[in-house]
């Protein structure tokens, strides 16, 4: 019997992890300008205001995502494929879980390349 995936908070700056956000980066870097693109590096994902997240298949990792917490009470959604208007997968995702466009937020400006995406949550 398989064991189903497991996702948990592990430190950014891992050998496998850095690969992955390093293939992210070129990805994003390929069809947006660096001024679209809104990454958080190894230092960032390390700040205590933000829960890094690992998805592993037995030791293989699979994936990665991570939380920034605002002050203001709202969380962004970090190093999972980002919302560009070219990824259409990834938006499909999204929509598929209840996200809805909004404008853009925190310390982001309006981007011709990006789609802004919430969901609001209560806890």
């Amino acid at each position: 019997m398989n064991d189903a995936p497991t996702i948990r908070p592990e430190p950014p700056d891992q050998p496998d992890v850095m690969r992955l956000i390093q293939a992210l980066d070129a990805q994003m870097a390929a069809v947006c300008p660096p001024e679209s693109n809104h990454l958080l590096d190894i230092e960032a994902l390390s700040d205590p205001a933000v829960t890094f997240l690992v998805v592993r298949d037995g030791d293989d990792l699979v994936g990665c995502g991570a939380l920034k917490r605002d002050p203001g009470g709202w969380g962004e959604i970090k190093r999972m494929y980002e919302t560009d208007i070219h990824n259409t997968e990834a938006l499909a995702l999204y929509r598929g879980a209840g996200f809805v466009e909004c404008e853009p937020f925190g310390d982001h400006r309006a981007d011709p390349l990006s789609v802004f995406v919430e969901k609001r949550v209560i806890i």
